[in-house]
C-alpha cells in the first residue's frame, strides 16, 4: 500500500498539472509549516524564560529561514545542486531587492547603526567565501560547507551572548505574559509543523525540477526566481507585518540575519551533505551567469541597502525604489535568459 502511494505521488511530477499541483502544495506546506513552527517555538522559549530578543534572534530567524534550509537539503541530498545554490543567492536577492525594498520606499525609518554593524560584516565575510568558492574553486567541497556551519555558530553564538549580556535591551513588556496553550501542544505542533515544511520542501523541489525541464529552463534559473520568492515568503509576511505595526526598521534586522542564515546555514547544510559544482546551465552570452550576475548582484543589492544606512543612521526612499527597480530588471533578465533570447 505504501509502495503503491509513493509510486502514484512519484509518478505526479511527470504530468504538467502535477507539477503545477504539487508545487502549490508545497508552497502552502512550508508557508504554513513554518507559521506554526515559530508559533510553538516561541511558545516553548517563552515557558523557560527565554529573553524576547534571544528568541527573535534565533528561533524566529531559523523558522522563517526553515523553507530555504529544508528545500536546498533536498536538492542537495537529491543531487540537485543547482535548486540549492541558485535558491540561496536568489533568496538574498529576493530578501534585499524585493522584500526590504518594499518597506523601506513605503516607510523610511531610523536605523540602530550599533545594532546591525555586526550582522553586516559577518553577511559580507560570509559573502567572501562564496566569492571564493565561485571564482576560485568553481565548487563548493564539504570542508568548505563545514566552515559555513562554523561561520554560522559563531554568529549565533555572539547573538545570544550579546542578548543575555544586555538584559535591559532584552527585556520585552511581553515576558511576564504567560504564553497560551500548553507545553505538550506546542511541542506537538513543532513537530508537525517541522513534518510539514520537509514534505513541502521535498514537493517543491521535485516539483521545480520537473517543470524546468519541461519548459526547458535550466534548473538554477528555476532556483534563483521561482524557488528563491516562494520560500522567502515568510520573510515577506514579516515585513509586511512589521511596517503595519510600525516597526519599519525591525525588517532590516530580519532581512540582514535571513540573508546571513541563507549564506551559512543553508548553502552549509547542503554542501556538507552533498558538495557540488557551479551549476553551468544558465549563460549569458557564453559566460555563467552565476558568476556574471548573480553573485555581484548579491553582493551589491546588500551594499546598497546597508552602506548608506551604517552611515547615515536611516534607511532612505531612494534605496528602496532603486533596488525594486534592480530586482525588476533582474527578473526580467532571468525570463529573457529562461527565453533563450541571450
Amino acid at each position: 500500500m505504501l509502495a503503491q502511494f509513493f509510486a502514484w505521488y512519484n509518478g505526479l511530477t511527470d504530468s504538467l498539472l502535477g507539477s503545477l499541483v504539487l508545487f502549490a502544495a508545497g508552497v502552502v506546506l512550508l508557508i504554513k509549516g513554518g507559521d506554526w513552527f515559530v508559533d510553538s517555538a516561541v511558545g516553548i522559549a517563552k515557558r523557560f524564560r527565554v529573553p524576547e530578543i534571544i528568541i527573535g534572534a534565533t528561533v524566529v530567524s531559523i523558522g522563517t529561514t526553515l523553507p530555504e534550509v529544508m528545500v536546498s537539503v533536498t536538492a542537495a541530498v537529491n543531487n540537485n545542486g543547482a535548486i540549492a545554490y541558485g535558491n540561496a543567492i536568489g533568496s538574498i536577492i529576493c530578501n534585499t531587492s524585493l522584500i526590504a525594498a518594499l518597506t523601506i520606499a513605503i516607510r523610511p525609518a531610523p536605523v540602530d547603526r550599533s545594532a546591525v554593524k555586526t550582522p553586516v560584516l559577518f553577511f559580507f565575510a560570509s559573502a567572501a567565501i562564496y566569492v571564493v568558492a565561485a571564482y576560485v574553486f568553481g565548487r563548493f567541497d564539504r570542508w568548505l560547507g563545514i566552515v559555513m556551519l562554523l561561520v554560522f555558530a559563531v554568529y549565533m553564538t555572539m547573538t545570544i551572548r550579546k542578548g543575555f549580556a544586555n538584559p535591559a535591551e532584552a527585556a520585552s513588556e511581553h515576558d511576564d505574559e504567560a504564553p497560551e496553550g500548553s507545553f505538550v501542544k506546542d511541542l506537538i505542533v513543532l513537530v508537525i509543523s517541522a513534518a510539514l515544511i520537509a514534505i513541502g520542501a521535498d514537493m517543491l523541489e521535485g516539483s521545480s525540477v520537473s517543470l524546468s525541464l519541461m519548459a526547458g529552463i535550466p534548473t538554477e534559473v528555476v532556483g534563483v526566481t521561482v524557488v528563491a520568492l516562494c520560500t522567502s515568503l515568510p520573510e515577506l509576511v514579516t515585513a509586511v507585518t512589521a511596517l503595519i505595526k510600525g516597526h519599519g526598521a525591525l525588517s532590516l534586522g530580519n532581512i540582514i540575519g535571513a540573508n546571513i542564515f541563507n549564506l551559512v546555514l543553508v548553502s552549509g547544510c547542503a554542501v556538507t551533505i552533498s558538495p557540488f559544482t557551479i551549476p553551468e546551465g544558465s549563460k549569458l552570452f557564453g559566460y555563467n551567469t552565476s558568476q556574471l550576475i548573480e553573485i555581484p548582484l548579491m553582493i551589491a543589492v546588500m551594499a546598497l541597502m546597508t552602506l548608506p544606512t551604517l552611515k547615515k543612521g536611516k534607511l532612505q526612499r531612494w534605496q528602496g525604489v532603486t533596488l525594486l527597480g534592480i530586482y525588476a530588471a533582474f527578473v526580467v533578465l532571468q525570463v529573457l535568459i529562461a527565453l533563450h533570447i541571450f
